[in-house]
């Protein structure tokens, strides 16, 4: 029996030899079975070299040249609700530096027109009478009425209810020192033409003269002054006459 084994024996070693080299030998002939299991573990979407420059059905892909430098992107600012045209700034220099056009004060009334002048002193002498009364019949009536205040209201009442007192007194002192000033003509050459008192309504208060000085200190306190140069203009009452001779206005403001 011991004899049977070993005589068997070679038998079965030459037969582990085969196959062995069997195996060895399908191996060597079938690279791609050896690499069967690494290729299960590829990443999805992953791109191995030679595929890359190819598309799905793996032709060429031509190459798109990129830039070297790619910032962050910009995103465009919109543009403005108003296109403003573009200016010169020596045009914006010459506006801010140029001087005003001066303002001719004038003083003879024998210089302008009659129907002016005659207003004029008609409003004077019923001024000085101290009887608010006399004005009535200047300050006219329906469209061509003086303006002292709302349309339609009672202007010798309402120049009343102006003055410190109940006579209308003080009213009427104003009225006469505001038409002994200076005054000016407006909107020369057009049909707002207008000849006003006191000439400080087109002058700023800060080119006064001396002199000019006087003549506004004649109608306003040194309190009122100071409250008007704040403003940068005259703010008391004033005067207004057509060329033909209608009165206007005798109203405070700007």
């Amino acid at each position: 029996m011991l004899r049977q084994m070993s005589a068997n024996r070679p038998v079965a070693v030459r037969f582990s030899a085969l196959l062995l080299a069997g195996l060895a030998a399908s191996s060597f002939l079938s690279p791609h079975a050896a690499f069967a299991l690494s290729e299960l573990k590829e990443i999805p979407g992953q791109v191995n070299e030679d595929d890359k420059g190819k598309d799905d059905r793996g032709k060429d892909v031509p190459e798109v040249d990129e830039p070297d430098d790619v910032g962050p992107m910009q995103i465009p600012m919109p543009d403005p609700l108003v296109n403003k045209p573009a200016r010169d700034e020596q045009d914006d220099a010459v506006e801010d530096t140029a001087p005003a056009a001066p303002v001719e004060v004038l003083s003879d009334v024998s210089k302008i027109p009659q129907a002016v002048a005659r207003m004029r002193e008609l409003i004077v002498e019923a001024a000085a009478s101290g009887d608010i009364e006399r004005l009535r019949s200047l300050l006219g009536k329906g469209p061509t009425q003086t303006q002292v205040g709302e349309n339609g209201t009672d202007p010798v009442e309402v120049l009343k209810g102006l003055s410190g007192d109940p006579e209308g007194i003080e009213i009427l002192a104003i009225l006469l020192d505001v038409l002994s000033t200076g005054f000016v003509l407006v909107d020369k050459g057009t049909p707002d033409e207008i000849y006003v008192w006191p000439y400080f309504t087109e002058k700023s208060l800060s080119s006064l003269s001396a002199p000019e000085k006087v003549d506004l200190f004649r109608l306003v306190t040194a309190g009122d002054v100071a409250g008007m140069e704040e403003g940068g203009n005259y703010n008391f009452y004033r005067v207004g006459i057509t060329p033909d001779g209608q009165w206007k206005f005798f109203v405070a403001g700007d």
